[in-house]
């Protein structure tokens, strides 16, 4: 069993930064894919990185590459999502995911687990 606990998020203006950080209980598998999901108000969740836990091969959405940047500390069992020049549409409610997976995972339903999420708001 795999639990995932998110902290980090806050209010920050726009152009600011903020490190989300998931600390994973249970030793992760070395064929595991982690992600970071967002979910703004009345929209779907949508896919913001994505890393595979052994070779650290990461993915990011469009939408946030060259803002945003996916890491992992093996040591710590922990995942990183490091946000930089934020935008007021970045605002969501930011989640956590693992799975198994030896390629990187881009849709919720193929992460079987979820943290509870943290809140990112921006202000313009």
């Amino acid at each position: 069993q795999v639990q995932l606990v998110e902290s980090g998020g806050g209010l920050v203006q726009a152009g600011g930064s903020l490190r989300l950080s998931c600390v994973v209980s249970g030793r992760p598998s070395s064929r595991y894919a982690m992600g970071w999901f967002r979910q703004a108000p009345g929209k779907e969740r949508e896919f913001v990185a994505t890393i595979l836990w052994n070779s650290g091969y990461t993915s990011n959405a469009d939408s946030v590459k060259g803002r945003f940047t996916i890491s992992r500390d093996r040591a710590k069992n922990t995942l990183y999502l490091q946000m930089n020049s934020l935008k007021p549409e970045d605002t969501a409610g930011y989640y956590c995911a693992a799975d198994y997976g030896l390629v990187v995972l881009t849709i919720p339903v193929q992460y079987h687990y979820w943290g509870q999420g943290t809140q990112v708001t921006v202000s313009s």
